[in-house]
């Protein structure tokens, strides 16, 4: 029973895996899926979450396939006018240590699986209750079998039975609004500006928007585009999407918007939910990361930054405490208000718009933010 437990092995799963390693620790990750799966195109890690990914050893990985944007660009979806252009790359290297990556997401999880031993993860493992003890915490999983273990860690996403155990049933809200999601190669945009940039088209309300950025070493083109819908009937979050809507939906934009959408040739279509930051994360033998904590609407391009920097937060906490349950505590006074005024900035959708300080986002360092103490958020 010397093993700490990550339920999910999701990117913040990973991550804290790989610190907590690192730290000394012995860890295992139970993933409720059968085998790793590709979901999702894109990952975009802003220099916050790079320079904590370097300090495990990954830079080299990261880089093999990456993209480093130019410049993060705001436009107005009528006019294009700029509003605000923040140099990122050499710039942000400078600045803050490590510049913004934009990469495919199995990149990015190939690199975190390769950090770890084969025996660190147990697949098809799904929890089903988790309870903490006097001295242990305790896994039930569907399959019936039981483990006792010196500490979990939910990193279980959305609808963690980690969160479940200290906060009691609750659901997600759908949000109103809907994403689309497409991968172009670059070549068919030849001769649209800022291709090698992030670049944010804000439309006329909040919920409406497209985003772009390279992948792929720039030979791609992630497009990333939301807009309000009242109801949300599908099974599933995500689905098949319509070109012919998509292109509908944004026929007011301005032309240069329009042409990216123009060469998408398949969309993916997904529902956007939330939840409210919660009043703590951890109890005892428990604790929470990532999406089981905080998950976030994808505004501030934050969601996988910060289950980032939570396993890395993690780890230091654990490596510094005499106990786990001291550790945790820390942990969670570290991160808990910063992860909660991102969260809450990401659902108002109006960071960077106009400029701004970016310097709280991107210039946290996980790796010497002090211990146990909430960071320092001023404008």
């Amino acid at each position: 029973m010397s093993t700490i437990a990550i339920l999910g092995g999701g990117i913040g799963g990973l991550v804290a895996a790989i610190a907590l390693r690192k730290a000394g620790r012995e860890v295992t990750v139970f993933e409720q899926a059968s085998r790793f799966s590709r979901v999702g195109a894109d990952i975009n890690l802003t220099p916050n979450a790079v320079r904590a990914l370097d300090g495990l050893g990954l830079d080299a990985a990261l880089r093999q396939t990456a993209a480093r944007p130019r410049f993060r660009i705001s436009r107005m979806w009528d006019s294009g006018a700029e509003t605000s252009r923040l140099p990122m790359a050499e710039e942000a290297e400078r600045k803050y240590g490590a510049p913004q990556l934009t990469l495919h997401r199995a990149d990015l999880l190939s690199a975190l699986e390769s950090a770890l031993p084969e025996d660190a993860i147990q697949l098809g493992r799904r929890a089903v209750e988790v309870a903490d003890e006097a001295d242990h915490a305790t896994i039930r999983f569907a399959d019936g079998r039981e483990e006792r273990v010196q500490a979990l860690v939910g990193a279980d996403g959305i609808h963690s039975v980690a969160r479940t155990a200290l906060h009691g049933v609750e659901h997600p809200r759908f949000t109103g609004v809907v994403a689309f999601r497409a991968v172009v190669p670059a070549a068919k945009l030849s001769g649209l500006p800022n291709l090698d940039s992030f670049t944010k088209w804000w439309g006329p309300n909040p919920q409406s928007q497209i985003v772009t950025f390279p992948l792929n070493r720039g030979e791609d083109i992630f497009i990333f585009a939301t807009i309000g819908q009242e109801s949300w009937r599908h099974e599933g979050w995500t689905q098949p999407g319509s070109v012919e809507e998509l292109r509908d939906l944004y026929a007011d934009y301005h032309p240069e918007a329009r042409a990216l959408l123009d060469a998408c040739d398949a969309v993916l279509k997904t529902a956007l939910w939330e939840r409210d930051p919660l009043p703590f994360w951890s109890r005892g033998h428990i604790t929470l990361l990532g999406d089981a904590a905080h998950p976030m609407l994808p505004f501030m391009a934050q969601g996988a930054c910060q289950a980032v920097e939570d396993g890395v937060a993690l780890a230091r906490c654990v490596q510094a405490a005499n106990d786990l349950p001291g550790a945790f505590a820390a942990y969670e006074r570290m991160r808990l208000a910063r992860t909660a005024r991102i969260q809450i900035g990401s659902r108002q959708n109006t960071w960077l718009r106009e400029g701004g300080n970016a310097d709280w986002v991107y210039g946290y360092d996980a790796w010497a933010a002090p211990l146990g103490e909430p960071a320092a958020m001023a404008d």
